[in-house]
C-alpha cells in the first residue's frame, strides 16, 4: 500500500496526540511522520509503532517534507501555517474554526456529507466537537422526513478547553474537598461542582460564539440556510464527553419508533434502550468512537416533535477521529 508522509501540527495537545494514537490504532499507511508544536513543546518525545519521535518547532519545519497535514492547533496557528503547507503541496485537515465558514472550503463529517470531499480539495475543515454528534443523529431523520427547527442544549466537558480545562477541574475539586480557596484561571467562574452557561465570547445577539458555531456549521453541513437552530452551550464539571439535549421539529411526521429505526441504520451511531435508556459521558462515551443516542421520545408539546439525548467523546469522534476518517476517505486521491 502507498504510504503518506504526514505532519501533525499541535501534536502535544489533546486532539493532536489522539490523532497520533488513532493513526496507529487504525493502521493508517503512514510513511514519514513529523510531530510539530510550538517552540515551548519542541523536544518532547512520543511513541509511534515502537519508534520514539521528537516534537519539532513548527516555525522551523519545511512543509515540502510532508504530503498530508493535520492541524490540531488554534485558529491563529492555522491562519499562519496552513497557507504555507498548501503552497508546499500538502492536503490539509484543519480542526480549528478559522476556515470553517469559507464557502469554498468543505466542512466535512464523512458519515453525513462525505460527498463534499473532492479530488480538488486541498483544505478540509473539521466541524466543532459539539456539532459533529448532533449532525450525526440529525442526518437520517433529515433525509427521511426533513427538519425545520432544532432546539439544542449542549453540556460540554472541560476537555473541550484542552489540558488546561481538565487541570482546572481537577485542581478546584481538590481545593474544595480540602477546604481551600479555589483558584480560577481558565474559566470565568468556578467550574467544580458547578455549571456555566458560557462557552467562548458573547456575540451581539446574546448568543455565545460556541452557540453560533453550531448554527452556522449545521446550516453549512446540510446546505440548508433555512434550518432554524436555537442553541444553548453549557460547560459542565465532566472531564471527557459532550452531551446534548436535542429537540427536533420535522417537516413530516416521524414517530419515536420510526426515529429509532432510522438511527440504528446510521453508521457511527449507537442507540441505547432498555432499563436505562440513555448514554452518559463516563459510562458510554469516554474513550469510544461512536455517537450514542437515547431518550428518544415523541415531543408532547409539538405534533411533529422528537426529543433525543446525544453523547460523544469530544476528543475522539468530536475532533481527532473525524479528521482521521477524512484522511482515510482521501486516500483514493492523495
Amino acid at each position: 500500500m502507498k504510504t503518506i508522509d504526514i505532519a501533525i501540527v499541535g501534536a502535544t495537545g489533546m486532539v493532536g496526540s489522539t490523532v497520533l494514537a488513532l493513526l496507529e490504532e487504525r493502521g493508517f499507511p503512514v510513511g514519514r511522520l513529523y510531530l510539530l508544536a510550538s517552540a515551548r513543546s519542541a523536544g518532547e518525545e512520543y511513541d509511534f509503532r515502537g519508534e520514539s519521535l521528537l516534537v519539532a518547532d513548527v516555525a522551523e519545519f519545511d512543509f515540502s517534507q510532508s504530503t498530508l497535514c493535520f492541524f490540531c492547533a488554534s485558529s491563529k496557528v492555522a491562519a499562519q501555517y496552513i497557507p504555507i503547507a498548501i503552497a508546499k503541496g500538502n492536503r490539509v485537515i484543519d480542526k480549528s474554526a478559522h476556515f470553517r465558514y469559507d464557502d469554498n472550503i468543505p466542512l466535512v463529517i464523512p458519515e453525513v456529507n462525505g460527498d463534499a470531499l473532492l479530488k480538488t480539495s486541498q483544505l478540509i475543515a473539521v466541524p466543532n466537537c459539539s456539532t459533529i454528534p448532533i449532525a450525526m443523529v440529525l442526518k437520517p431523520i433529515y433525509d427521511a422526513v426533513g427538519i425545520t427547527r432544532v432546539n439544542i442544549a449542549t453540556y460540554q466537558s472541560v476537555s473541550g478547553t484542552g489540558k488546561e480545562g481538565v487541570s482546572e477541574l481537577a485542581e478546584q475539586t481538590a481545593q474544595l474537598l480540602n477546604g481551600s480557596p479555589i483558584k480560577k484561571k481558565v474559566y470565568a467562574q468556578q467550574i467544580a461542582f458547578n455549571v456555566l452557561p458560557h462557552i467562548d465570547d458573547f456575540e451581539e445577539n446574546g448568543y455565545t460564539r460556541e452557540e453560533m458555531k453550531v448554527v452556522r456549521e449545521l446550516q453549512k453541513i446540510f446546505s440548508d440556510v433555512n434550518l432554524k437552530i436555537n442553541p444553548t452551550a453549557v460547560r459542565v464539571p465532566v472531564f471527557y464527553g459532550h452531551s446534548a439535549a436535542v429537540h427536533i421539529e420535522t417537516r413530516e411526521k416521524c414517530s419515536a419508533k420510526d426515529a429509532i429505526r432510522l438511527l440504528r441504520k446510521m453508521p457511527g451511531v449507537e442507540v441505547i434502550t432498555g432499563k436505562h435508556p440513555y448514554p452518559t459521558p463516563v459510562q458510554d462515551a469516554a474513550g469510544e468512537d461512536s455517537v450514542y443516542v437515547g431518550r428518544v421520545r415523541d415531543d408532547i408539546s409539538c405534533d411533529n416533535g422528537l426529543n433525543l439525548w446525544v453523547v460523544c467523546d469530544n476528543v475522539r469522534k468530536g475532533a481527532a477521529l473525524n479528521g482521521v476518517q477524512i484522511a482515510e476517505a482521501m486516500l483514493a486521491f492523495i
